[in-house]
């Protein structure tokens, strides 16, 4: 059985959302953070979560998608707060480029534990939480989609890739990744087996 999940409604949601990004672009380490990430682009593998982007360029995309990530990150601690804490409730469905990218932001983590204490937050990214296994449940018009388009208006369609597109994508990869060894949507590598 599965557990139902109580959430705010999008637009209160949205409010504060929109308040908490607008905290952490003005806090004196943003700068900082945006640039940890931009920076962290070449250390970063990844199988099936920017692949899935057409024509992905680690460099080109890195802006849009910190912004689209920060954003994400702003309503999931909106969710948190406004739930009391409720870390299921906080964990919303994310396109999976955004989710991985919420990866890097996560790895400045002392910057990150600054800016939360500072503007009075906590962010929230629970792995262990997340729908689906490798993430990929969010879609179009979901719980996420009302709050996001409530507080940011559209959202990037180049990165937030739905459900069945993304599965689609993954199968696509599957297939390449298998001819050179990769397996097991990038847990296994046998590259260099007999070599």
């Amino acid at each position: 059985m599965t557990a139902i999940i109580s959430r705010p409604a999008p637009e209160k949601v949205a409010e504060r959302a929109r308040e908490i990004y607008t905290a952490i672009e003005a806090d004196p380490e943003f700068g900082r953070l945006w640039q940890s990430c931009a920076k962290y682009n070449k250390d970063w593998d990844d199988f099936y979560g920017y692949p899935i982007i057409v024509d992905y360029d680690a460099t080109a995309d890195a802006p849009d998608l910190f912004v689209e990530t920060l954003r994400t990150m702003a309503m999931k601690s909106a969710v948190y707060e406004l739930t009391n804490g409720d870390e299921k409730a906080a964990e919303l469905p994310v396109a999976v480029p955004v989710d991985t990218m919420s990866h890097a932001l996560m790895a400045q983590f002392l910057v990150m534990c600054r800016i939360q204490e500072r503007i009075g937050i906590k962010f929230v990214h629970m792995t262990d939480l997340e729908d689906g296994v490798g993430g990929g449940t969010w879609d179009h018009g979901d719980y996420t989609h009302q709050v996001y388009k409530a507080a940011f208006g559209d959202l990037n369609d180049r990165y937030w890739i739905g459900a069945a597109e993304t599965e689609r994508r993954r199968a696509v990869l599957d297939k390449v990744y298998a001819g050179i060894g990769v397996t097991d949507r990038g847990k296994k590598v046998a590259i260099f087996s007999g070599s």
